[in-house]
């Protein structure tokens, strides 16, 4: 592709919400770029300090009859100083989860972003629950919670599968990202973050819920299959044999 001279940084500019080619003034910034720099910083802080609107989540998912969850960080000051007390239940949440035989939980933490997940996750937790060829246990919506935490609820539940559905950390360009981890076997203060799959920056510039809802639903299928997450478990891989097996699917029986 071939450019008019002068219009390279506007290009790339266009392609990527990265601040790129911001211009300069003597040996500093031109005001209006330092400004904007302000401003998204200011507002990846409140991302991080903002709560989570339990009650609309749980209504919107009231078909499922979900189960409202916090951890040891009883308040969001403990959770940003204190993410070890954000990996553990609370006691009385512990008592919350009945035992039981599930393929998979899927678990609605507010990480580091509570607005992503009240703006993404609600739709993303339907579309994997309309999955048929998995028995899910009552879906989780956890409070002041980190990754590791859907270890512990999983494992109370009997679920082979933790799926958690996390705010992920606030950018400059980006304060709107969910990321998925899924974890097989999840043991509680033992799994390693190597043993998960992530599939992140799901919303806003990323991935669409439609494209995150396959690739982990892939993810699942395969781990389920091998018996593991994490480096043993590629994730082109899975995609590939997911939409293998959803074609075959589509073919009349007559053609097979």
């Amino acid at each position: 592709m071939t450019l008019p001279p002068g219009d390279f940084w506007d290009y790339l500019r266009r392609a990527t919400p990265a601040r790129i080619a911001l211009g300069r003034v003597g040996d500093g910034l031109p005001t209006r770029r330092v400004l904007e720099f302000e401003l998204a910083h200011a507002r990846a802080r409140d991302a991080v300090k903002a709560k989570l609107d339990h009650e609309t989540l749980m209504a919107e998912l009231a078909e499922w009859r979900p189960i409202l969850v916090r951890s040891e960080a009883h308040d969001r000051i403990t959770f940003l100083q204190r993410p070890d007390l954000g990996r553990r239940l609370a006691l009385d949440s512990s008592e919350k989860l009945a035992p039981g035989t599930y393929d998979a939980t899927i678990v609605i933490a507010d990480g580091l972003s509570a607005g992503a997940v009240q703006a993404q996750v609600g739709l993303l937790c339907k579309m994997l629950l309309a999955a048929q060829n998995f028995v899910f246990a009552p879906p989780v919506v956890a409070l002041q919670a980190r990754v590791a935490l859907g270890d512990e609820i999983a494992a109370r539940q009997g679920a082979a599968l933790a799926v958690v559905l996390i705010g992920e950390r606030p950018g400059l360009s980006s304060r709107d990202s969910v990321g998925a981890y899924i974890t097989f076997d999840p043991k509680p203060g033992e799994t390693k973050d190597a043993e998960r799959n992530c599939v992140s920056n799901i919303g806003g510039h990323g991935l669409s819920l439609d494209e995150a809802s396959r690739r982990i639903l892939a993810i699942m299928a395969l781990a389920r299959t091998l018996r593991r997450t994490g480096t043993s478990l590629k994730e082109d891989e899975a995609v590939n044999q997911y939409l293998q097996s959803n074609m075959k699917k589509t073919i009349p029986f007559s053609r097979i």
